[in-house]
């Protein structure tokens, strides 16, 4: 199975060089998998670099669908729990 990108990749380009078999190709309007270059790092790494590198949460999905970063998992703040926080920030 081959991970994907989806909207919301913001082009920063910090994947495409750690991509050990080059399968992110720079398309627009965002970063694309090539399904048939994809190995998942196996046997290159133990975790997929482009996810472990992205700094965007929710874009990388695996071959199910799931997000590699899902929402909170870079910002340390559950979804459930922005509005509360979104709440006090604006407030300062």
């Amino acid at each position: 199975m081959a991970l994907q990108i989806i909207e919301g990749c913001v082009n920063c380009w910090a994947c495409l060089p750690l991509c050990p078999s080059g399968a992110i190709q720079d398309a627009r309007p965002h970063f694309l998998i090539d399904a048939e270059h994809c190995s998942e790092c196996a046997g290159d790494f133990a975790d997929p670099q482009c996810a472990s590198i992205c700094p965007v949460e929710g874009v990388i999905l695996d071959g199910l669908g799931v997000p590699l970063n899902p929402p909170g998992s870079l910002t340390g703040v559950p979804p459930d729990r922005w509005d509360v926080i979104r709440t006090a920030i604006q407030a300062r």
